[in-house]
């Protein structure tokens, strides 16, 4: 792993535990084995340094949806879009921690990146004759957002039993 790997990995650890605000360069640059110089090289700033590791990870939540938009029948979207926080690899949800984490501490919610799923799920509904498809599609998107909020917080989950419920709710099964 370079350094300037370890400073991302760092960083992502620390800010999505301790937050952003609470943790300095000096703490990054130490849990990465570097030097304070070393972060400020490549990053410019902490500020820099956390655009970095958002976009890395909006890159990796982009390749997670990006099936699920190539989809072109209404039912199987619902069912990968259902699937998609229950089937995260843990060594994701560090990002994902961040991610709900900056919602809270920095007032940072970037609405436009899941709004293609959102317009997809609207789409599946609207194709299965669903009253009112695009509530549904984002009460589906909410539904979803709070469940992996539960599963991050280390919240006992079933989620083969929630997946079951949500197909069943859908009609999907």
């Amino acid at each position: 792993m370079t350094k300037k790997e370890k400073i991302l990995e760092a960083g992502l650890k620390l800010f999505a535990t301790e937050g952003y605000t609470a943790t300095s360069t000096n703490k990054i640059a130490n849990a990465a084995g570097v030097s304070e110089a070393l972060i400020f090289r490549h990053f410019l700033s902490k500020e820099g340094l956390l655009s970095a590791i958002v976009k890395e990870g909006e890159s990796a939540f982009k390749n997670l949806y990006t099936p699920i938009l190539k989809e072109s029948d209404p039912k199987e979207v619902i069912r990968l879009t259902i699937a998609l926080p229950l089937t995260v690899p843990e060594s994701h949800y560090e990002f994902w921690r961040l991610q709900f984490r900056l919602k809270w501490e920095l007032q940072s919610v970037n609405h436009k990146k899941s709004q293609p799923l959102i317009d997809k799920l609207s789409w599946a509904f609207a194709e299965l004759g669903v009253a009112h498809p695009k509530q549904e599609a984002e009460f589906l998107s909410d539904y979803l957002e709070g469940l992996a909020s539960q599963i991050l917080l280390g919240k006992e989950v079933n989620k083969k039993k929630t997946e079951e419920f949500l197909l069943l709710k859908y009609k999907l099964t």
